[in-house]
C-alpha cells in the first residue's frame, strides 16, 4: 500500500525571477533542498542546457549557490 505525505511549503519567489521555467526551478530547489543539474534536467524534463542556463541566471542574481556539486537556494541570514 502506498501512502502520500503532504507537506505545506511556503516559498516566496523573488520578484526578479519572472519566467515560468526559472520559477519552476526555484520552486524545485526550495522543495527538494537542492539538486544537481542532472536531477533538475531529469525531474523537470528540460534540457541540460536550459537547466544550466537557468541555474546560471539564478546564481548571478545571488539566489542559488553551488555546494558539493549540488545547487541550493542561498541562505538568507
Amino acid at each position: 500500500m502506498n501512502s502520500t505525505v503532504e507537506q505545506e511549503i511556503d516559498v516566496a519567489v523573488p520578484d526578479d525571477i519572472t519566467t515560468p521555467r526559472a520559477k519552476l526551478v526555484y520552486y524545485y530547489l526550495a522543495t527538494n533542498g537542492g539538486a544537481t543539474a542532472d536531477d533538475i534536467r531529469s525531474d523537470l524534463d528540460i534540457s541540460k542546457g536550459n537547466a544550466l542556463s537557468i541555474i546560471g541566471t539564478l546564481r548571478e542574481r545571488d539566489h542559488v549557490e553551488r555546494e558539493n556539486g549540488r545547487y541550493e537556494l542561498r541562505r538568507v541570514e
